[in-house]
């Protein structure tokens, strides 16, 4: 059993966070709790990382998937979760991270089946019995936000903060990233 663990979910071939647990669908199914229950126990994670995952699921998928990581995270424990940003207003960003896109050709499954901006992932993880702390994200009008935080606790590549692109004045490619808190 891994406990007391910081897991990346779907970590692709990037190793951003050295010392997590680094596991991909197969290790690791977001909505298959037989895949954790060989894993993990219950209460025994502190941390879940996921980098462009969640809008790979309908909204209540997601929804199901939050409610699974709740079960196995500790009191306290979050999900440190980055999806593409609907309110990032630029169109050519726009037209790549759009529902039917992109995804590998041979798994059109694999396709993006949900854009959330900042009230639909909130509501979603809120939903589920998480706190939810904005750390980037573009409100309505398309202006970006930062509020402070430390890639100690999980580094997302794809921000303002991490991504070479989006360096100096202009953002090329944002992400929405969350912490979503389990309470005491």
């Amino acid at each position: 059993m891994i406990d007391n663990s910081k897991v990346v979910i779907g970590a692709g071939e990037y190793i951003n966070n050295p010392g997590w647990k680094h596991m991909q669908e197969e290790d690791l199914n977001l909505l298959d709790e037989n895949t954790w229950q060989n894993r993990f126990t219950k209460n025994s994670i502190t941390a879940f990382l996921a980098e462009h995952v969640w809008e790979h699921l309908t909204y209540e998928k997601g929804l199901e998937a939050a409610s699974l990581c709740f079960k196995y995270l500790k009191p306290s424990g979050y999900i440190r979760c980055a999806v593409p940003d609907g309110f990032f207003s630029d169109e050519s960003y726009q037209n790549i991270v759009k529902v039917g896109g992109p995804g590998p050709k041979e798994h059109p499954a694999a396709s993006h089946k949900i854009v959330f901006n900042y009230k639909t992932l909130i509501k979603m993880f809120e939903t589920a019995g998480y706190k939810v702390k904005l750390l980037e994200y573009c409100d309505e009008e398309g202006n970006f936000h930062q509020n402070p935080w430390d890639g100690v606790d999980g580094v997302i590549f794809r921000s303002k903060k991490y991504d070479p692109r989006n360096q100096g004045n202009k953002l090329v490619f944002p992400s929405l990233i969350v912490d979503a808190v389990k309470p005491k």
